[in-house]
């Protein structure tokens, strides 16, 4: 998963670019009452985490959810629980096709939407049940696309494809080299896969799963294969939930966010962290006031950032670190997994001195048997600079 809360690469050459998630399906091979989207995973939504991965890259403008008409209320209260933004939320169809063609409505007809979205150049197809998809497949199988027409990513086959016959016996297999699984993303020029849906018949939208197929089958574009990475696959059994969560873990393990003042000589000592670190984990580097940007913070929290090193100045610097705590608990990260918060104060005073410093550490201690309670587990590091 992205480590930022907005991408800073200027990403692919292309005019605008829009996201349809399909996410009505109702979970069946999962199992149990509740769709597979909106199993939780780590005490968040699995189609939070999509949502989440498609929001961080800023050249994405829109992302459409598309839900089944009993879950719209399901997904508003999502999009509004983890302050989720360019998202529209879409009545689903009765079939796969059906929903993806009810999103790619919202940008060309009215009774779709409050006000017409604007139409994309390319528009992304993706699998709510695929959380971890990267912007470097994103931007791959878009600029694919743009040339193309058409795109989507492949995988190697795991297994080998075989038919039966009507007796129940083997027919025939295929040879594995030959073939791919194909998986999300996809991306096409809108108008082609919007041409392509307004083309379809009722078969197809009932009975079709592939929306790469449609493009060649009535618009002759011939989509461009892409190699994707190995974390494209779909969430589908109920094993394939506790493999998620593993995967988040190990992903919030290998994140973390640098918070520094917006002070000139903290701010300075928050770069160099973040340049030091950046070569070993995922980090994000933010300046912020504590005590003004609640905003901010809370987007970060969003992001479901587990650690972070906050580095501030002495004076003051239980209460800033107090608000950033009050900030975390305001917000919706699930505390089920140990959030760690190192603390850096610098004291850049001129009177600087041994005792003072252990004065510091002690209120730090004091602090962080309060806040363990809570499932926040805090370090401190009093720097004293002359």
């Amino acid at each position: 998963m992205e480590p930022s809360s907005g991408s800073r690469d200027a990403g692919p050459a292309v005019t605008s670019v829009a996201a349809v998630l399909p996410a009505g399906g109702s979970g069946e091979r999962l199992g149990g009452a509740t769709p597979k989207q909106f199993c939780a995973v780590q005490g968040r939504p699995l189609v939070s985490y999509t949502v989440r991965a498609m929001e961080r890259i800023s050249w994405i403008s829109d992302i459409i959810v598309v839900v089944s008409p009993e879950n719209i209320e399901t997904m508003k209260s999502i999009v509004e629980k983890y302050g989720h933004k360019k998202v529209t939320i879409v009545k689903g169809g009765i079939t796969r096709h059906r929903s993806i063609f009810n999103g790619l409505k919202v940008f060309a007809e009215n009774e779709f939407s409050n006000c017409l979205l604007q139409k994309p150049e390319v528009v992304i197809i993706h699998d709510a049940v695929r959380p971890f998809v990267e912007e470097d497949i994103l931007s791959r199988v878009v600029m694919a696309a743009k040339d193309q027409g058409a795109a989507g990513a492949i995988r190697p086959l795991v297994s080998t494809v075989i038919a039966s016959a009507a007796d129940g016996c083997l027919d025939h297999s295929l040879e594995r080299a030959r073939y791919r699984a194909s998986e999300m993303p996809q991306a096409f020029l809108f108008d082609i896969i919007y041409e392509a849906y307004q083309q379809c018949t009722d078969y197809d939208l009932d009975y079709g799963t592939e929306c790469l197929h449609l493009a060649l089958k009535y618009c002759k574009t011939n989509a461009k294969l892409v190699e994707g990475t190995a974390d494209l696959w779909k969430v589908t059994y109920k094993r394939d939930l506790y493999a998620a969560e593993s995967i988040v873990k190990d992903n919030l393990s290998q994140q973390v966010c640098v918070i520094a003042d917006v002070k000139e000589a903290v701010a300075q000592v928050g770069f160099l962290l973040h340049e030091s670190l950046k070569s070993q984990i995922k980090v994000e580097a933010v300046s912020v006031s504590l005590s003004k940007n609640d905003g901010h913070l809370q987007n970060i929290f969003s992001g479901q950032c587990y650690n972070f090193v906050c580095v501030n100045d002495k004076k003051c610097a239980i209460q800033e670190t107090q608000h950033l705590v009050d900030v975390l608990e305001k917000s919706n990260i699930p505390l089920l997994y140990p959030v760690v918060l190192v603390l850096v104060h610098m004291d850049i005073s001129e009177n600087a001195s041994f005792s003072i410093g252990m004065e510091e550490l002690s209120r730090i201690k004091k602090f962080a048997r309060e806040v363990k309670k809570q499932n926040i587990l805090v370090y401190g590091l009093v720097i004293q600079c002359k």
